[in-house]
């Protein structure tokens, strides 16, 4: 079925809203696991989203975990709502971590990085389409810092949820997925 991002943003809140804690810990655990058969742990460098518990998103934790356990360096972003960009900057024991006013979990400061030494990056999504497209909450954020990003930066979706035949109103800044990994399956696009 096709379908534009608007629909596709209110039929997916919906559907996260009426997850439980337990499937959400459930479905996480499920992700991380999959993301270990991903062809891309020979990577350095990793760029990771903290979950907004409100919104029900992708639980993240343990995938923070496995890329520790492998000696990884990741990263986290600062958002900046005015400028519609983020900063990155390295995960490490000493970052003091605070929601923003959107409930975003973001770094106080640390360490920066540029987008361009980024290998992979894990993006939160609301849907996506079975040729890689994703939807966000609309505010461009990621296609921003993919667009920035060098051009074989490997990106990977995050999503409880299947995909969608196909979304109607993509535009030419969207950045595609290579993939997205989801409780049951790993999609490559």
């Amino acid at each position: 079925m096709e379908t534009n991002k608007k629909e596709l943003r209110q039929k997916y809140k919906t559907l996260r809203k009426s997850l439980t804690e337990s499937a959400i810990d459930e479905k996480s655990l499920a992700i991380a696991n999959a993301v270990t058969k991903l062809p891309i742990w020979e990577k350095n460098y990793f760029h990771i989203f903290l979950p907004i518990v409100e919104h029900k998103e992708v639980n993240t934790e343990l995938i923070l975990h496995l890329l520790a356990g492998k000696d990884k360096e990741v990263l986290i972003s600062k958002a900046d709502f005015e400028t519609h960009e983020m900063t990155h900057f390295l995960l490490t024991d000493n970052t003091k971590i605070k929601k923003n006013e959107y409930n975003i979990p973001e770094p106080l400061d640390g360490i920066e990085v540029p987008s361009q030494k980024i290998d992979v990056v894990f993006i939160p999504l609301l849907a996506y389409d079975t040729k890689g497209n994703r939807v966000g909450y609309g505010k461009g954020f990621y296609d921003k810092f993919l667009a920035d990003c060098k051009p074989d930066v490997i990106k990977i979706g995050l999503s409880f949820f299947e995909p969608e035949a196909l979304i109607t109103d993509v535009f030419e800044g969207d950045v595609k997925m290579d993939y997205c990994v989801t409780p049951d399956n790993i999609h490559s696009f």
